[in-house]
């Protein structure tokens, strides 16, 4: 392709600065073809766009070559990363599992509440009212009862049986006024501030629905007392009936 187009122009340069002896003796031409000449000039300026573009098109390569080398390492990465994906996956998958049988563990814990617990002892008056704090524990399934405070606390939403037991002051005139609140409402009460009997025993209980978290206590008004001993005159008694 070069020796052609260096013919051609070879040819070019002959025609166009008058050279044409090689026509024979005697012939002449004072000028170049206008045709001829103006083809030789395409045809050179052909060749360099063809340069150019071989040139370009070199670099295109070059580029590209370049261009998979950077594809073929995302590849890998993208093999790794699915790979990384994957074991995440298994242990995504198998932390659902556990999650899932400490719920169903939980659950049910939860689904088992009942206690019973007594004061032992004789208890008032205050200045105020006060909760009664229930020392010894006859039984606190599912741990809601704490005997620091006396509060019962619901763990799950449902509906829950209390009771209580209240035994009035063992001499002198009887002074005793218990309630069993929910959070701060007052749900049911006993009294016994009348009469000439101190040895009087009254029991209340109610039915409740509980949010988790709402919390239910035996209150005594204040300037109230209670007698209590080893007996155990005076219990707190609940448990869950079931879920909502």
């Amino acid at each position: 392709m070069e020796r052609m187009f260096l013919l051609l122009l070879l040819v070019s340069s002959c025609l166009c600065n008058g050279n044409y002896s090689h026509l024979g003796i005697g012939t002449s031409m004072a000028v170049c073809q206008p045709d001829t000449c103006a083809l030789l000039s395409e045809v050179a300026a052909m060749r360099e766009k063809l340069a150019a573009m071989t040139q370009t098109y070199g670099t295109l390569e070059q580029n590209l070559g370049a261009m998979m080398q950077k594809m073929a390492t995302v590849e890998v990465y993208l093999e790794s990363y699915k790979s990384q994906v994957e074991e995440l996956r298994k242990i995504n998958q198998a932390q659902d599992e556990q999650l899932k049988q400490l719920a169903a563990v939980t659950s049910v814990s939860m689904s088992k509440m009942a206690f019973t617990a007594a004061l032992g002892s004789s208890i008032g008056p205050f200045e105020q009212d006060t909760p009664l704090k229930y020392q010894r524990i006859l039984s606190n399934i599912g741990g809601g009862y704490n005997p620091a405070t006396g509060i019962f606390t619901a763990m799950v939403r449902g509906m829950y049986y209390f009771s209580y037991t209240m035994y009035n002051n063992n001499s002198g005139r009887p002074n005793s006024v218990v309630s069993l609140m929910m959070n701060s409402q007052r749900m049911v009460s006993t009294w016994d501030t009348v009469g000439d009997d101190s040895h009087d025993s009254a029991t209340n209980a109610a039915v409740v629905q509980l949010e988790a978290g709402d919390s239910v206590f035996v209150n005594l008004y204040a300037n109230r007392v209670l007698y209590d001993d080893s007996y155990y005159y005076n219990t707190f008694s609940g448990f869950l009936l079931f879920t909502l």
